[in-house]
């Protein structure tokens, strides 16, 4: 069976990296999500380890076909976007399992990690350098997302030739363990504003908003080098920097 490229679809095909992702996202929960299955490489063994699979997939053709793998199972396939899906219909705690398309890494783990009723966790296949970055000290937006509402693990390192057809990349596993927010969402208003250049120094991102003199100041207060970048700035910064703003009139942003 073919794949498809415009749906940035690349086969893993080592079946032990294919058993250990699946033995990570093994829990006591007995309901597992998996996005985009295809062709059932990793479905085969989350069916091992849990009662129930539900397989969300885009391709028609694909969706179609991937029962016919598992007679006797209890899979149930819905041919639908991801980030349509209505996880709101799963009612038993569940958990989360795939291995995404590069291109919609950021939408889809924004909108798992957003839901009401939230996968206890969270084990996805993506691009080594988007997992490395989203565990790294120095931040980025989607980092600062994902540290906001979730425990992070980096799991094994996947060769670009485990997969068909090979990517032009590596990639990783990345385990999520999804938790209550640390910081309200209203302070990511004030981060991507702060993300605008993320190379220029904070100061000059911020003074787009206010006076530099002004923006020196609140960051001194907070123990913060006016010579910061946005990347420099853990959480709890960027919600010590956005509660000075909203206590104190002449420096609200």
């Amino acid at each position: 069976m073919g794949t498809n490229k415009a749906l940035g679809q690349h086969w893993l095909k080592n079946r032990a990296i294919l058993e250990e992702i699946a033995e990570l996202a093994k829990s006591e929960v007995r309901t597992c999500v998996e996005i985009g299955p295809g062709l059932g490489t990793l479905t085969s063994s989350l069916l091992k380890r849990f009662d129930r699979v539900i397989a969300v997939e885009y391709d028609a053709r694909l969706a179609e076909n991937l029962p016919k793998s598992f007679p006797g199972k209890n899979l149930e396939v819905v041919n639908e976007d991801i980030l349509q899906f209505d996880f709101g219909r799963i009612t038993e705690p569940y958990v989360v399992a795939g291995n995404i398309p590069y291109y919609i890494t950021s939408p889809i783990i924004e909108k798992l990690l957003k839901l009401e009723n939230l996968p206890e966790r969270i084990v996805l296949l993506i691009q080594k350098e988007v997992a490395e970055r989203i565990a790294d000290k120095k931040e980025t937006q989607l980092s600062l997302l994902v540290k906001n509402r979730a425990e992070i693990e980096l799991g094994p390192v996947v060769k670009r030739a485990e997969f068909t057809p090979p990517p032009k990349v590596d990639s990783q596993v990345i385990v999520l363990m999804p938790h209550a927010p640390v910081v309200d969402d209203e302070v990511f208003r004030l981060v991507k504003i702060g993300f605008r250049a993320p190379r220029k120094k904070l100061v000059h991102n911020l003074a787009t908003i206010k006076p530099k003199p002004e923006v020196e100041q609140i960051l001194r207060e907070l123990g913060i080098s006016p010579d910061a970048r946005p990347g420099d700035l853990g959480l709890k910064e960027w919600g010590r920097l956005y509660d000075i703003s909203k206590t104190c009139k002449k420096c609200e942003f």
